[in-house]
């Protein structure tokens, strides 16, 4: 069985009991780590768009917050395509870009704390959020590893 379009059925609550013995246990962890990165990486990438609306706004910022604004929010649009992906290679290709993208945007946001544009606890807040998106991204791209 595919690990791919669990996170719809683990969503619609399609996902229990009942038809519990249609999946097996790793699956249904690869669903359970889907719908904590899903949701994660969404609220990240709020995070980032009220921080890029900060950092223009109030210290006329607009390169550097521009670049974390793209990389940011894209590591959740790609955990989106991901899930919904056609295949299972599909699915983890865009897992990888979404890692990348995470690792891009630690980048960013080192940046804009070296430079003085992210005080301590903005910086603090934002690079642990993103760390631990790259945790998860990167356990569940092992796993593609694992079943090769």
């Amino acid at each position: 069985a595919e690990t791919f379009g669990l996170y719809e059925l683990y969503l619609s609550k399609k996902l229990d009991r009942s038809n519990i013995i249609l999946f097996s246990k790793k699956e249904i962890e690869m669903a359970e780590k889907e719908n904590i990165v899903a949701d994660k990486s969404k609220r990240f990438a709020l995070k980032i768009i009220r921080m890029y609306k900060n950092l223009c706004s109030e210290q006329k910022e607009y390169i550097l917050s521009k670049q974390v604004l793209r990389s940011g929010t894209s590591i959740g649009a790609n955990i989106a395509e991901a899930v919904r992906g056609r295949s299972k290679p599909d699915f983890y290709s865009k897992l990888n870009i979404a890692l990348q993208e995470a690792s891009e945007t630690a980048y960013w946001l080192d940046l804009l704390y070296e430079s003085g544009y992210l005080n301590d606890a903005g910086y603090k807040i934002m690079s642990e959020d993103c760390e631990e998106l790259i945790r998860i991204l990167t356990s569940i791209t092992k796993t593609q590893n694992a079943d090769k």
